[in-house]
């Protein structure tokens, strides 16, 4: 197995970096991260937060980072070009980061298909809150960086993901915000080298989300 590549599909969310530990420690070689941002190259395509941000944190990782600028009508393509190229580079597969939206996964499994890749998918399957829980328990450490308005006020912004978390969470959202309630960033975990550090952020209000505006982070040693 360690003798073919992959790639991880990443949001710099908690899913897609427990998919991608998850398969390392399963003995994939996971030598890049893809991730998309807006046409400007400002901010991530999934979450919305500084592309500097999430290119820093792959240092923290160091695991080398694809950063490919797409609108969202152009994604797919834009997706399959880039796989084509990390083929030049010996990827035969990636790891992505789906838990139970079989919409995602039926997209995943297609679009590989079509460019001849494997489709690696750790979490598909398990138990939102069990996926949470393993996130919380395996030492990761990520924050709250977007919330949809009708589902969280924006004091959620900025809050850790533990066990209080898990045990406040509203009922009648998914555990693991699959349909975009909220999302996070990974700060510090077992995959990471470096610790990153968010210091000042503003809290603003988009298109019916709360947004945490990460202004000055940086990396501490462990």
């Amino acid at each position: 197995m360690s003798a073919m590549k992959f790639f991880s599909s990443w949001s710099g969310g908690k899913e897609s970096c427990l998919a991608c530990y998850k398969a390392l420690s399963k003995g994939f070689d996971v030598s890049y991260l893809l991730n998309f941002v807006s046409e400007d190259g400002k901010r991530s395509r999934a979450h919305g937060i500084s592309s500097d941000l999430i290119a820093l944190q792959a240092e923290a990782i160091e695991i080398p980072i694809i950063q490919i600028r797409s609108s969202w009508e152009g994604y797919e393509e834009k997706f399959k070009e880039a796989v084509e190229e990390l083929k030049g580079r010996g990827v035969k597969g990636g790891v992505f980061g789906d838990i139970d939206l079989q919409e995602h996964r039926e997209w995943v499994d297609r679009v590989c298909s079509e460019v001849n890749v494997a489709s690696i998918e750790p979490l598909w399957g398990n138990d939102p809150r069990e996926i949470l829980t393993e996130f919380v328990n395996t030492g990761f450490k990520a924050i709250v960086i977007n919330v949809k308005a009708d589902s969280f006020g924006e004091e959620w912004l900025g809050r850790e993901i533990d066990l209080q978390f898990i045990h406040d969470l509203p009922k009648e959202i998914h555990p693991c915000g699959e349909h975009g309630e909220y999302h996070t960033f990974v700060v510090d975990g077992p995959l990471f080298q470096r610790r990153m550090e968010i210091i000042k952020w503003d809290k603003k209000f988009r298109g019916g989300n709360w947004l945490l505006d990460v202004s000055e982070y940086g990396l501490s040693e462990k």
